[in-house]
């Protein structure tokens, strides 16, 4: 490489204009690359004097020591006016006016099943109800033998009960509140009117319709001289309290090893019937478990999901929404809104 002192002041110049034009601190950064990078002019005229005559090599090398020095601390105090623009600008746009009124936070709120749930409890209350509960993990026999419930029913097989190992436990995670409604008849005397709301567990996949963990409400009488007709005027009162005065019920005979007779009671809610739970008189079986005298007393029972019931009325299509905590499905019930 020929080196010259020109060549020099004209490396300088170029070095020193590009930082004066750099308007930010990216674009000095790629000043500093190209002007006293490895790469730079001036990092090559250094490299180039080991190749000089050794008599020039003095005054060239101050020369480039010179241009170097020049270069980098106009660099320098460049990069001090950039910085101290930025941290200007950082602190104009980023300013808190600490006048101002606190931001309000979102209020907390009961989820849409606990309201649903707590309404129907006050619904039932204001009849004369109590409201019963019990545990979520549950004596196998009370889930199932004491509600003459076979062992070999279907509902007792490891694809529809979660049982709790080990199996000799016999534990299972309850997969109806009908286990509270025996707790109850086994405590207490009749006459007995309890609303038993509460979560079960099942083994379904969670889909639009199904989910493994789920709410139920069910409702028991025992009294003298309870028939099937105490148990539809107090559906009908049920329904109509829920959707509206002008909703109608009706039962279709079923089957429930607990209740007998059994229905599958309906309700005609926006131009159709749809199925809302299972319902009929206590079987006498189940009343004799619990020690309580059939000649002298009867009772009805029901029960519902709390999922169905609240998507019917609020016309949720996917049961998704209700499960997954999405705070804007809860934020449409006024829940948590601002």
């Amino acid at each position: 490489m020929s080196l010259t002192v020109a060549d020099v002041s004209s490396a300088t110049r170029s070095a020193l204009d590009a930082i004066v034009m750099a308007k930010d601190l990216a674009q000095l950064k790629l000043v500093k690359i190209e002007h006293l990078g490895d790469k730079s002019n001036l990092s090559k005229a250094s490299q180039a004097l080991g190749k000089i005559a050794p008599e020039q090599k003095a005054q060239f090398g101050k020369v480039v020591g010179a241009a170097k020095a020049e270069v980098t601390a106009a660099f320098d105090a460049r990069l001090v006016v950039l910085e101290s623009e930025r941290d200007a600008k950082v602190l104009a746009e980023e300013r808190v006016d600490v006048t101002l009124p606190a931001t309000k936070m979102p209020k907390g709120g009961l989820h849409p099943l606990t309201i649903l749930t707590n309404e129907i409890s006050d619904l039932f209350i204001g009849l004369g109800y109590r409201v019963a509960e019990g545990p979520e993990l549950e004596a196998e026999w009370l889930n199932f033998d004491a509600l003459n419930i076979p062992a070999d029913h279907p509902a007792r097989t490891m694809q529809d009960t979660f049982f709790i190992e080990p199996l000799e436990s016999r534990l299972v995670l309850r997969t109806h509140t009908s286990p509270v409604q025996i707790r109850t008849m086994l405590e207490d005397q009749p006459p007995i009117y309890v609303i038993c709301p509460g979560r079960t567990y099942r083994a379904d996949e969670l889909d639009a319709t199904h989910t493994p963990v789920f709410s139920q409400v069910e409702g028991l009488v025992i009294d003298r001289g309870i028939t099937m007709a105490d148990l539809k005027g107090t559906l009908d009162y049920f329904a109509q309290s829920i959707f509206g005065p002008d909703v109608k019920t009706r039962l279709r005979p079923s089957f429930f090893p607990f209740t007998e007779p059994s229905a599958e009671v309906d309700f005609f809610f926006n131009g159709r019937w749809i199925e809302w739970g299972g319902c009929g008189m206590v079987n006498p079986k189940v009343l004799e478990v619990c020690g309580i005298d059939t000649s002298e007393f009867s009772g009805f029972a029901f029960g519902m999901g709390l999922e169905r019931t609240l998507m019917v009325r609020h016309g949720i299509t996917d049961m998704h929404d209700i499960v997954e905590g999405d705070i804007r499905f809860t934020r449409s019930f006024g829940v948590g809104g601002r």
